[in-house]
């Protein structure tokens, strides 16, 4: 390495070990930051040629430079050296090498500490971007297969116990309410990352009259970062964007138990595609939903990045610490981990078919209606709790005969209230209790067209 390359080194009296390179480099995997690293100190070195640090011609030959070495880079032709340690200092030597003093011009007012951090939130805010859009690709998907299963009729399930008979689509719909939230949590958290550290220096600012707003606007933030030694050390959306990341793994494994649940021959509710399945080396007829399985097994893959970055966070003195710079390898899991799950889910969700006459005839099982009577006695005047004893009652009665609520006679149903009309039989079976519904928001048929009508406006152009 030339003394330009790591000017640091003048202070120590030996060159580092070859253990201590191989320990300290983060080269090897935030490389992928270097389009970030060029854009900042494009706008770092325009902001030297206006307040006149540098000359214009300096800084056509810095942005020539940069723009050389990111295309290089894209094309493969420039090889990366372990021992400049990070992508700042190699695309720093890298320019310094083709262009020469301007180069070493470039770093003036600027470390790596308040570089690397406005480079975390240039990188992060492109993702959250990437993940929104494979939200809303989800979403669709989900709201496309619910569409066509407006009228089909399953059990919802509390404590893994039948409950009471919902439509299909409403079912469908509660995951798009779920990562609707999601894309408004990464949302918040990039409106709270979009400020500039840029210019904050090593910790205290500098003595230079540099321009921090100008960077920030060509950069796209909305502001700087007020504190010098909070913007270097601020990781505070490294942790909010990998919780994020972490409630969407949630979403996505929640989703995937249901749908390996449901594809069992025990429930045998859905049949997912082929091609997202595998077989058995020993048992030549399984179908295994083996990538509905990964999908709930990188949840821990996320939730263990979110525990890494609290931990790092949580001793640190103020200021910055080369703790931080592990900060990357557990963002760039978690957002690598949930983009793949994302594209992975719609895909099994647009190529998911819900066997829906299977689904109907194990419907009576369970006793789904229930509720309902409850409710139909509560019209007729019984309170509710007196209503729940009743039912319960004829609920247990049923079970000893084999009987389901619409099979006892009316003549049945008036030795435990007398308010049990012949009209109770219009509102017992599944079919009769989803037209029913009638709340806001309820798993009925017409709320799901009510919803289904607000998610397809909600979701155009996404």
């Amino acid at each position: 390495m030339t003394d330009t390359q790591r000017s640091w080194e003048k202070r120590l009296s030996s060159k580092p070990d070859e253990l201590t390179v191989d320990y300290v480099e983060s080269l090897s995997y935030d490389n992928r930051l270097y389009k970030y690293d060029i854009i900042g100190s494009i706008a770092h070195a325009a902001m030297l040629a206006a307040q006149g640090f540098i000359t214009q011609a300096e800084f056509t030959a810095i942005e020539e430079g940069l723009a050389s070495i990111r295309d290089d880079i894209e094309t493969g032709r420039l090889e990366f050296d372990k021992a400049a340690e990070d992508i700042h200092m190699a695309v720093e030597a890298a320019l310094i090498k083709r262009i020469g003093e301007p180069g070493e011009k470039l770093h003036t007012a600027r470390s790596r500490n308040d570089q690397v951090a406005t480079d975390v939130r240039l990188w992060m805010r492109d993702e959250i971007g990437i993940l929104h859009a494979a939200i809303a690709h989800l979403q669709k998907s989900l709201t496309s297969l619910a569409a066509g299963h407006v009228n089909d009729l399953m059990p919802a399930y509390t404590h893994m116990q039948r409950a009471q008979p919902i439509v299909v689509g409403a079912y469908l719909l509660s995951f798009v309410q779920q990562f609707e939230r999601d894309a408004i949590r990464l949302g918040n958290c990039r409106d709270l990352l979009n400020v500039s550290p840029l210019g904050a220096g090593a910790i205290a600012g500098s003595t230079l009259g540099i321009d921090r707003k100008a960077t920030a606007r060509k950069l796209g933030f909305k502001d700087i970062v007020c504190n010098s030694i909070d913007a270097v050390s601020d990781r505070d959306f490294c942790a909010e964007f990998i919780f994020d990341c972490a409630l969407i793994a949630a979403h996505l494994s929640r989703m995937a138990e249901d749908w390996i649940i449901f594809s069992s021959s025990e429930f045998g509710f859905i049949r997912i595609d082929d091609a997202f399945c595998t077989s058995s080396s020993m048992m030549p007829q399984k179908r295994n939903p083996d990538v509905l399985e990964l999908m709930r097994g990188k949840t821990g893959t996320v939730y263990g990045a979110l525990m890494a970055m609290l931990t790092i966070l949580k001793a640190q003195p103020s200021g910055y610490n080369r703790d931080l710079q592990e900060d990357k390898i557990h963002v760039f899991s978690a957002a690598d981990s949930i983009a793949k799950s994302l594209e992975i889910a719609a895909a099994v969700v647009a190529h998911t078919t819900f066997r829906t006459k299977e689904i109907t005839a194990g419907l009576d099982v369970g006793f789904l209606d229930a509720t309902a009577l409850a409710e139909y006695l509560v019209r007729k005047g019984v309170p509710f709790r007196k209503a729940h004893g009743i039912v319960g009652a004829l609920v247990a009665r049923c079970e000893k005969e084999g009987k389901s609520l619409k099979e006892l006679s009316v003549q049945e149903f008036k030795e435990r209230s007398p308010a049990i009309g012949e009209d109770v039989y219009e509102y017992l079976g599944a079919g009769n209790v989803v037209k029913r519904y009638v709340s806001a928001g309820a798993a009925g048929p017409e709320q799901v067209r009510q919803q289904l009508a607000f998610w397809e406006k909600h979701l155009v152009g996404r």
